[in-house]
């Protein structure tokens, strides 16, 4: 099979495919699904197609996304991402929390996400307190 690229839409694609590397393998350790490794260091050994030899390097006979293009803002996005999923999910659930057993009703959920959701926009976790015991 042969897939014809732009420039940009390869460059786009190595975006995609680093950024669904980092969220599949990236919290995994060593139990890394290295199909996905692969894909990625196959995309990332085209770049000299596209005139693109510092997006990629060669570690060991492997090759990877340079320190260049990993440093070069694509952390950022995935970062946005996760702070966005981080303060839905806990809007989620403090949310349910608040909502007494028995008493859930949605319409009550959803006014009370959105709160949390606007106070999160405001201050980030700044007016979060925990009781614990240490």
């Amino acid at each position: 099979m042969n897939i014809d690229f732009t420039s940009k839409q390869f460059r786009r694609l190595l975006d995609l495919a680093y950024i669904g590397n980092w969220v599949l393998n990236s919290a995994r350790g060593n139990d890394r699904i290295p199909d996905f490794d692969e894909v990625e260091s196959y995309l990332f050994s085209q770049c000299p197609k596209f005139d693109m030899n510092t997006l990629f390097e060669e570690v060991d006979g492997e090759i990877l996304p340079s320190k260049a293009f990993s440093e070069g803002g694509i952390h950022e996005a995935i970062m946005d991402y996760e702070d966005t999923v981080f303060f839905e999910i806990l809007a989620e659930e403090l949310a349910h929390r608040d909502i007494t057993e028995g008493a859930y009703d949605s319409d009550e959920l959803v006014p009370r996400r959105e709160a949390y959701i606007r106070e999160f926009e405001r201050n980030g976790v700044t007016n979060i307190s925990v009781d614990t015991e240490l």
